[in-house]
């Protein structure tokens, strides 16, 4: 089994999220969970199944996603580079990180054969170190890719030396599991939510395994400190919450709520509790594990 947390860019037109569904569940899939946001202007698929079912499903998503998608019309908060931004891998139960890579790279292969998107491998499918980080592609944005593309150190792994023009680039990769997890702040002080993202990070001797950045949420008027905790073993949500909400209290700031993009494992999740962590439902909601054995 191999999971898929694709992101695509669109999270406002519900007729095109809903379309961008269906083209997953129609390769036999298991989705397991659909997260949108205005702000971000994002929609994460998370789904499971085995290499040629997500092999299928993640092609069939990257039409219609480039299909409907047009990101001279997109405005989000959050960085991305193509209308379907980042395709990421993740080994399950009988996989291995060398399947995701192999399946990452037919994957890369027949989006940009079929749709002419330039197809960046990264993570542990990255064919460059200076590409592996999912930062490093993204950085300065779509503009900043468009400068860099084609250049030395830039031709992309499949498809055209250049941007589609209304589609960008799409990452894909293997990488192990990880938690997308944001936490909300009682402020709109943009500067106050940078400092707490930058004292969350593992590169600035915060948690290990935090890569975090802050966001403001136009919808809710409040500011977002948004993360990666790449190693649970580590830190786990609860770890990130209670220290966030250590920062923002000495700065004297409340912590409005938190959510969790998609799904996270077990043991990121392990001693805490929905109300604890300003969760809506109950804490079993957002297990992978707990999902995959009701589906």
């Amino acid at each position: 089994m191999i999971e898929c947390v694709a992101n695509a860019s669109e999270g406002r037109d519900a007729s095109a999220i809903d379309s961008m569904a269906a083209a997953v569940r129609a390769e036999g899939v298991r989705l397991l969970d659909v997260h949108s946001d205005r702000d971000h202007h994002r929609s994460v698929f998370t789904f499971v199944g085995s290499a040629a079912q997500v092999e299928r499903a993640a092609m069939r998503l990257a039409c219609e996603a480039i299909s409907r998608i047009d990101l001279r019309r997109h405005q989000g908060v959050h960085p991305r580079v193509g209308a379907l931004d980042v395709v990421p891998l993740v080994p399950l139960d009988g996989s291995t990180m060398a399947d995701c890579v192999g399946l990452a790279r037919r994957v890369g292969e027949a989006v940009a054969q079929e749709t002419g998107v330039p197809v960046f491998l990264y993570g542990r499918a990255a064919t460059s170190p200076a590409r592996a980080s999912l930062a490093a592609l993204r950085q300065g944005g779509l503009e900043g890719l468009a400068a860099r593309i084609g250049r030395e150190g830039w031709v992309p792994d499949y498809g055209p030396p250049r941007l589609h023009p209304t589609a960008g680039a799409v990452a894909i990769g293997a990488r192990p599991a990880l938690v997308a997890y944001n936490v909300c702040l009682s402020t709109c002080d943009l500067e106050l939510g940078g400092r707490i993202a930058r004292a969350m990070r593992e590169a600035n001797c915060g948690l290990p395994g935090v890569q975090a950045l802050a966001f403001p949420l136009g919808s809710s008027a409040c500011v977002q400190v948004s993360m990666n905790l790449t190693d649970a073993a580590s830190t786990t949500v609860r770890d990130a919450f209670r220290r966030v909400s250590e920062l923002a209290r000495g700065a004297g700031v409340a912590v409005l709520s938190s959510e969790i993009v998609g799904l996270a494992p077990r043991r990121a999740l392990a001693g805490a509790t929905a109300a604890e962590l300003l969760l809506p439902g109950c804490i079993e909601d957002y297990e992978l594990e707990a999902r995959l054995g009701a589906t």
